[in-house]
């Protein structure tokens, strides 16, 4: 497999990984219409695990069936197709292959109880991901619950197992519970905090939210109104926050979040480009609209991070 430029330089900031990790990295890397670019698009189908099947699938009813989105991901050229053990397990042998797969190896659901502390629950292993073929495992962690520290030394040990056998992790960490309010869980230095405890318990992915326009502590609260007219553009919050990705070495993808207009959308993605991020996993934005304008965003998607303006 021939590598580019972009991809070999991504590469040598995992020096410490084994070759069969490197290996799987580069494989993503390489893969669909960004291949070779440094950056990624990745569809992620656990929403309707952690939000309910009609919540997630009803607005557009192909959808409710595994192949639907593995299909959508081949066709519309993505890097890689995530989703739990089940949906992974339904795929037709048509689709073997055909991209790299990454096992969502927890989960959580919204009929449990508002009153309890964030938390996910491990629904998948290391000898399943090996057995679907999966090029990589993905975990959830939610920093700021008081299950925060329970889920973090779950995932770590799954971690260390799932690298022995050479396959990358990705980690949505998602600040969430304890003292966080709803606005502190996108503030700007809880973002940064989310992507270096990713880093730091050996993430090679990182999945964040779009960081908002506030500071969680007081005293970079007074950072912020130093460079308040700076962060009100997303962009220049996207570059703050990539920072703490071991200043850049590690790969940070950002959420593409509830459902929006196609306008902000790409407004968003403009924003994640020209911030240095390194790509999206988009997910309820592409597979609750029809099959054919889930594929157009995809290309305009895929056409902005390409686009060397």
């Amino acid at each position: 497999m021939y590598l580019t430029k972009e991809v070999k330089e991504i590469l040598a900031n995992y020096e410490g990984e084994t070759p069969s990790v490197k290996s799987n990295l580069a494989r993503l890397l390489m893969t669909g219409k960004l291949s070779g670019t440094g950056k990624m698009v990745i569809l992620p189908v656990d929403q309707g695990f952690e939000h309910g099947p009609d919540k997630s699938f009803s607005e557009n009813l192909p959808s409710y069936d595994p192949e639907y989105h593995i299909k959508l991901a081949v066709a519309a050229g993505l890097n890689a197709y995530a989703a739990p053990k089940g949906m992974l397990e339904a795929i037709s042998d048509e689709f073997r292959g055909t991209i790299p797969l990454i096992l969502k190896a927890n989960c959580s659901n919204s009929l449990i109880s508002s009153k309890l502390q964030p938390n996910q629950a491990i629904i998948g292993n290391i000898k399943d991901a090996l057995y679907l073929g999966c090029t990589g495992i993905g975990f959830t962690i939610y920093p700021g619950s008081d299950y925060s520290l329970h889920m973090i030394q779950e995932v770590s040990e799954l971690i260390s197992e799932a690298k022995s056998y050479g396959l990358i992790i990705i980690i949505w960490s998602y600040p969430r519970g304890g003292d966080l309010s709803g606005d502190d869980e996108t503030a700007m230095d809880v973002i940064s905090y989310a992507i270096h405890i990713a880093a730091s318990i050996g993430g090679n992915i990182i999945k964040v939210k779009l960081p908002s326009n506030i500071f969680k502590t007081e005293s970079m609260s007074q950072m912020l109104s130093n460079n308040s007219k700076s962060y009100k553009f997303l962009g220049n919050r996207i570059k703050h926050v990539m920072h703490s990705a071991f200043a850049r070495k590690r790969l940070v993808l950002f959420s593409g979040g509830h459902t929006k207009n196609e306008e902000l959308i790409y407004k968003e993605i403009m924003a994640i480009k020209i911030g240095g991020g390194n790509g999206s996993i988009i997910g309820r934005n592409a597979f609750q609209r029809p099959y054919q304008k889930a594929l157009n965003l995809f290309s305009n998607v895929t056409n902005i991070y390409l686009d060397p303006n």
